[in-house]
């Protein structure tokens, strides 16, 4: 008991202050001062991680609504028209339209009736003629038509423009074009359709011999129009209108007589495959430069021919292609917004994308890009959307799908009929959907499909866009065109921002740890002194300023020098071997009143003037082997385009961003190798350089792997330098000469001009996310081995 009490007391004695009230105050004011450092270091630890997990999870859930599909909900049914057979084929066979609200719908039927009716209620709006702008009327407008003369065809141009046309029995052609003004009575909307005439009411001849037309095409910008009409006897009639007037008078205006234009006529000879077979289509693109003709032949084969009408006096035929065989016939062909792609249903339910491609030696050539082979019956109509390049398609099932072509996605597969879908109609938003079953009976649908173009197909493969020669990696997010096909490809970032940070390292990483070890292990503690916190201050130095020194001084003088930056190369290696050489021959009383570690400031002067003899040189060098432009020989001898702005630039600029952080890590763990180790070694009879290669540097290589990791993910994530040295293109080409764009510049200049919640906005919020996981994957595992060394040396 007593040895008990006196090993007790003996262990407080050593715990526990003197019982002095002075000193027993200060003890316990010395402990809250540890608890409360400690609670705050964990604190501050804590919210660090805390932080970058608070980061993470909110780049996700920004970026989580890209993976939601589409979606649709019905508002309301309703029938228009009641048992009437004639009255529901004529419905059914009428073309569809919604006005941008998606409030109010027109329906041009073949007997001539144009309705505006709410497309939520099916009743008939309040429309107004242009002849008579005092009253609404409440009714059906009936086309006035010549006597005797009845419809024969009909054809709508692309939907922005509201533009249809009535072809006639008599060889004439009505244009007309649905409208919709918004007015704000009682602070309350208003929207009020009509019809307008912009090339006259009165109709427009297209043969003078009085022959119907069978089929009708057209289309027309703020200068021109082109009319193609088929014949009954198989004449193929194009008529050319162009203004002359000034710029701003270019636009269709109502009531625009056609004496404005002025007219051209032309007949396009057809094939003999045209002539034996039964033409079904005609289609004109939006340019007016390409017409597709769509048939059968005898064989029953859907087969397509292409005209290019680049120049109107002289249609040229370019091309015939086999869309289907005889047993999967084509159903439907359309176009896709902005009139570029041709989408192909078929009776297998199999949806194809067809476009012109520029080929060497062969011209435009349509191909067949891709297919969706996702709907198993007969596609009975096929909608584009008007913004976008989505579309929707409707089957003999009643089975309604949603796809996106870029994006190559089928985002819903749903039956929204019991019936056959005939007609679909889109608002311009694509957020409402009117379908008409071939029993004339409707529903209304909210349409729910934001992002539609994303997929991971569209940012990580290759994809073939329109106008495009061949599928690639395109990053491309805005145009001036409203037809413009968004390309989000984030492999071409990706690949920006490994070569970036690649060609920093390779600048970086061997001056930084050659550096590192020579002050750590042969140069002098005073002159390391000096150095090593005059390297560490670099870090602190603004990027912002590197990257300005970089675009705007550093890429013009490689560009006015560039023989010098290759000379450079061989030239300073072999420069420091011929110094440390001739240092090494002088005699041992000279060494030797140069003090131990000192010796580096000898090399100093003789790397200034190698460095700039040789730029000295570099223009009569370049006149002498590469006629005096050596950036003109390379492109045309070699094949290498050079950029300003290039990756040469880049890695000497990040380089020196990357250099101090890599040094300080490498010359910290390099220095901490234990002293026994190396005196150990030298004891034994190896020299220096023996003992730096076998047991310093295998001792301190897991800190050094660490620095490197750390360097790598601090290029990853630079941002100034990138952007103002790179010319910030995004190109997959690995060469020196060509610059790049990096996720974290694409970002950085996109976000402050993309619309929220846009799809380039999450998109970009993705780029974000990926640069995360990117810059946290290599500083983790910096992180992880750093600590692991600390813990191994700590025991030593």
């Amino acid at each position: 008991m007593t040895q008990r009490s006196t090993t007790k007391q003996a262990s407080n004695s050593i715990v526990l202050p003197s019982e002095h009230p002075q000193r027993l105050r200060h003890w316990k004011f010395r402990v809250f001062k540890d608890k409360l450092a400690q609670i705050v270091i964990s604190l501050g630890g804590n919210s660090v991680i805390v932080a970058i997990l608070l980061i993470f999870f909110y780049l996700v859930y920004e970026t989580a609504p890209l993976l939601k599909g589409a979606d649709i909900s019905s508002l309301s049914d309703y029938s228009l028209t009641d048992h009437d057979h004639n009255a529901k084929k004529i419905l059914t066979h009428s073309y569809y339209s919604l006005e941008e609200q998606g409030e109010i719908a027109v329906q041009f039927a073949l007997n001539g009736d144009i309705r505006f009716f709410a497309s939520r209620l099916g009743k008939t709006a309040s429309v107004k003629k242009p002849s008579s702008k005092k009253d609404p009327l409440n009714k059906t407008i009936h086309l006035t038509l010549p006597q005797d003369v009845s419809i024969s065809s009909f054809y709508a141009a692309h939907s922005a423009s509201g533009l249809v046309a009535y072809g006639l029995s008599n060889g004439q052609l009505i244009l007309l074009k649905h409208d919709y003004k918004i007015s704000y009575p009682n602070e309350q909307r208003l929207i009020t359709p009509e019809i307008l005439y912009p090339m006259g009411k009165s109709p427009m001849t297209i043969t003078e011999s009085g022959e119907p037309l069978a089929l009708i095409a057209f289309e027309h910008n703020d200068d021109e129009m082109t009319f193609v009409s088929l014949l009954q006897d198989k004449r193929l009639i194009m008529s050319y209108f162009s203004k002359e007037e000034s710029l701003t008078q270019l636009s269709l205006e109502p009531e625009n007589e056609a004496s404005a234009y002025q007219r051209q006529d032309v007949e396009i000879p057809l094939t003999e495959s045209l002539l034996k077979g039964n033409i079904s289509q005609l289609l004109i693109n939006r340019e007016q430069n390409q017409l597709f003709i769509a048939y059968r032949d005898q064989a029953g084969r859907s087969l397509l021919e292409f005209y290019s009408l680049r120049d109107k006096a002289h249609p040229q035929f370019v091309q015939q292609v086999l869309l289907a065989e005889a047993s999967n016939p084509v159903t439907v062909i359309t176009y896709l917004t902005g009139k570029i792609s041709l989408l192909v249903g078929q009776q297998s339910g199999r949806i194809s994308q067809w476009f012109p491609v520029t080929s060497d030696g062969q011209g435009e050539q349509l191909k067949l890009i891709r297919e969706f082979n996702d709907q198993h019956s007969p596609i009975t109509v096929i909608q584009s959307e008007i913004q976008r390049k989505g579309f929707m398609a409707g089957d003999q099932s009643g089975t309604l799908g949603i796809y996106h072509s870029t994006a190559e996605k089928t985002l819903l597969l749903e039956k929204i009929a019991a019936n056959p879908i005939a007609q679909l109609a889109i608002a311009p938003r694509a957020n409402f959907l009117l379908s008409i079953d071939d029993q004339a009976n409707v529903v209304y649908w909210a349409v729910d499909n934001e992002h539609p173009e994303i997929s991971w197909h569209s940012m990580w493969d290759k994809v073939w866009y329109e106008s495009y020669p061949q599928a690639e990696y395109i990053w491309q997010s805005s145009s001036a065109s409203n037809d413009f096909e968004p390309k989000f490809s984030l492999t071409p970032l990706a690949f920006g921002t490994l070569k970036a940070a690649f060609y920093a390292m390779l600048f970086a990483i061997p001056l930084a740890i050659m550096g590192a070890i020579y002050t750590a292990y042969f140069m002098s503690p005073r002159v390391r002194g000096l150095v090593k916190p005059s390297i560490e201050i670099m870090e602190a130095l603004p990027t912002v300023i590197l990257g300005f020194l970089a675009g705007l001084w550093l890429a013009p003088l490689i560009e006015d020098n560039l023989p010098a930056v290759f000379i450079l190369l061989l030239v300073l290696p072999l420069s420091v071997l011929l110094t440390a050489w001739a240092w090494h021959s002088l005699p041992k009383s000279m060494r030797q009143s140069v003090p131990e570690g000192w010796e580096a400031f000898i090399l100093m002067p003789v790397l200034i003037f190698v460095i700039w003899a040789t730029f000295a040189l570099s223009l009569p060098i370049e006149k002498l082997f590469f006629d005096g432009d050596m950036q003109s020989w390379l492109t045309n001898e070699i094949g290498l385009d050079f950029n300003q702005r290039n990756s040469i630039v880049v890695g000497i600029a990040m380089g020196f961003a990357v250099i101090p952080t890599v040094f300080s890590i490498t010359e910290d763990a390099i220095f901490s190798v234990p002293k026994h180790l190396t005196l150990g070694s030298l004891a034994l009879g190896a020299t220096r350089w023996q003992t730096l290669i076998r047991v310093v540097i295998l001792t301190a290589s897991p800190a050094i792997f660490s620095a490197v990791m750390i360097g790598f993910g601090r290029a990853i994530g630079e941002t100034m330098i990138v952007l103002m040295a790179t010319g910030n293109t995004p190109i997959m080409d690995f060469s020196l000469f060509q610059g790049m764009r990096t996720l974290s510049a694409n970002v950085a200049v996109e976000v402050p001009e993309s619309e929220v919640d846009s799809s380039h906005y999450r998109v970009l919020f993705l780029a974000a996310l990926v640069l995360f996981a990117f810059t946290f994957f290599f500083n983790t595992i910096a992180e992880l081995i750093r600590q692991r060394l600390r813990h191994k040396y700590s025991n030593l």
